[in-house]
């Protein structure tokens, strides 16, 4: 899917992943980052959601979870990440990273509400009352008052499987009645997922129905005398979806394909970040005139169309097994040279995967070097690799 961009926009990380696959230092089912554009684009978007007084969570999810990213983010003046899920949470608290929002699609577990409470967090999102009344529970018994985003829901929402959750807009009224009885929590916000998703017709992103009900509530919730401080607007964002959040009202953003150029639209034209994540992997053996490569990152919705491989980075067609097998291995459309680096970019989450993730700095200015090794939740390895 991003195989053009990429031998485009950054040539100097294919060149790197070749040497460094050829020397032994890269093992198969490793995504590279080149952390320096990965900045790059993260300062970027930054600069222009000050300029629009917008706030942003970034979200690292998609590239492992990372701590060390986490870190250097808030480096460049990100204030804290929004975590998918308590799993996040717990990685990002390990590592000290600040907490923006808890729960943007995973509810947090009762039992461990109290101890991201405890750590702080500016918001918890959630979309039920049951979990309103925990997490009431939870920071009375720890002396503090929670801010919470409720997730919205009505008829003609964009909703994936899998995440089917919300409080619907008949019902908001009656929820911010009853949180209002309630001393440790405050409803500050609303939120849902996705508020802007890639149209394929006019090859740009496009407001969902979400979006449409999103306003709505916030419209319901000034009614029931709630202070908004908060409409979030997740998905897509990116330099060019921040104007669509400033336009519709939005005050924040959560970048996390953003961070890496890997939206639909980035594959499609350049825009202003750059494409900074490749999938590596190594020619396994051939079969019946096809070449497998190791597998172990597929992601279902990642639309792997596209290979380089062997030094001379030769296209080759790839694809991925059926959707009720493991993804053990690739299957390239024609026979390879064994043990011939095999490249791929294209839409990921690697936390989803077994894959390891390998993350390059100095690229820019000739000087690359592996700075970290982790494994796909965002823990570092040790051994795995020699550093």
């Amino acid at each position: 899917m991003f195989v053009d961009s990429v031998s485009k926009s950054n040539k100097r990380l294919l060149e790197e992943v070749v040497k460094l696959h050829k020397h032994g230092d890269i093992l198969p089912d490793s995504y590279v980052i080149d952390v320096d554009t990965l900045l790059d684009n993260a300062k970027k978007m930054l600069a222009k959601a000050k300029s629009l007084k917008l706030k942003m969570y970034f979200m690292l999810k998609q590239v492992g979870r990372n701590p060390y990213i986490a870190r250097k983010l808030i480096e460049c003046g990100y204030d804290s990440a929004v975590v998918v899920d308590f799993k996040e949470a717990q990685i990002m608290m390990e590592n000290g990273i600040p907490l923006g929002n808890v729960g943007h699609l995973v509810q947090t577990p009762k039992h461990l509400l109290k101890k991201i409470i405890n750590y702080g967090t500016e918001v918890m999102t959630v979309y039920t009352y049951d979990k309103i009344v925990e997490i009431n529970k939870a920071a009375k018994e720890l002396n503090k008052v929670q801010d919470i985003l409720i997730r919205v829901y009505d008829d003609g929402d964009s909703i994936y499987s899998g995440q089917e959750a919300g409080i619907t807009l008949a019902d908001l009224e009656n929820i911010v009645r009853n949180t209002r009885e309630l001393k440790n929590v405050k409803i500050v916000g609303i939120t849902s997922f996705p508020c802007f998703l890639y149209d394929d017709a006019d090859n740009d992103f496009k407001p969902t129905h979400n979006l449409e009900t999103v306003l709505k509530a916030k419209e319901l919730l000034v009614e029931n005398g709630v202070d908004v401080k908060e409409v979030n607007m997740p998905s897509t964002t990116c330099c060019r979806t921040l104007d669509l959040i400033k336009r519709y009202g939005g005050t924040h953003g959560e970048p996390g394909h953003g961070l890496s150029a890997s939206t639909p639209l980035h594959a499609k034209m350049d825009l202003e970040e750059k494409p900074c994540v490749v999938y590596v992997s190594e020619v396994s053996h051939n079969f019946n005139d096809h070449g497998y490569v190791y597998g172990g990152g597929i992601y279902r919705r990642g639309h792997m169309q596209n290979c380089l491989v062997g030094e001379n980075l030769e296209h080759y067609r790839i694809y991925t097994p059926d959707i009720d097998s493991i993804d053990y291995h690739f299957v390239l459309d024609r026979n390879a040279k064994v043990s011939d680096v095999a490249i791929m970019a294209f839409r990921f989450q690697i936390f989803v995967t077994r894959s390891t993730v390998v993350l390059i700095e100095g690229l820019k200015n000739g000087t690359p070097k592996i700075v970290g090794v982790y494994d796909s939740e965002g823990r570092r390895l040790r051994g795995a690799i020699d550093e």
